[in-house]
């Protein structure tokens, strides 16, 4: 397993949060999560600043969960602001989202999405895919090292 994991996950809807969360503890029981609202707050988190100014409490993370659909600042611009940050564009994103859209698609893998991600319709389904997905990218790949 890769040192220092942690996931951000960018969702603004509270059902969601809170499944999604549910899910991932039951796969990864010791990895850190943390929620925010929206593609600004991404970018905040990021950069560190504002709420997120504490880099020791608030690091980089591992892998970025992010939605489409967001107030302030959708998936899709904040996906194409993280790719185009050279401090930020090795972090893997992984989209989950209720969109099938193909341009949706097209658009987050031309932008550098890692994963495109449709939320499914059950918690069961939902729990394998993010149980499989963290495996994959907590446990299987290496990824670069954390950027201090």
């Amino acid at each position: 397993m890769n040192k220092r994991c942690n996931i951000l996950i960018a969702d603004d809807d509270d059902d969601d949060k809170f499944l999604v969360k549910s899910a991932l503890e039951d796969c990864t029981s010791n990895t850190p999560i943390l929620f925010v609202e929206n593609g600004v707050e991404v970018l905040e988190y990021l950069k560190n600043e504002g709420q997120f100014a504490d880099k020791y409490t608030f690091p980089k993370p591992s892998i970025i969960i992010l939605d489409l659909n967001m107030p302030k600042k959708d998936g899709r611009e904040t996906l194409k602001e993280i790719k185009a940050n050279p401090l930020f564009k090795k972090i893997p994103v992984i989209i989950l989202t209720t969109s099938k859209a193909e341009e949706d698609v097209n658009l987050c893998y031309s932008s550098g999405a890692n994963a495109y991600i449709v939320k499914p319709n059950s918690f069961t389904e939902l729990t394998e895919i993010l149980s499989t997905m963290t495996k994959f990218w907590l446990e299987i790949v290496t990824l670069p090292p954390a950027i201090m």
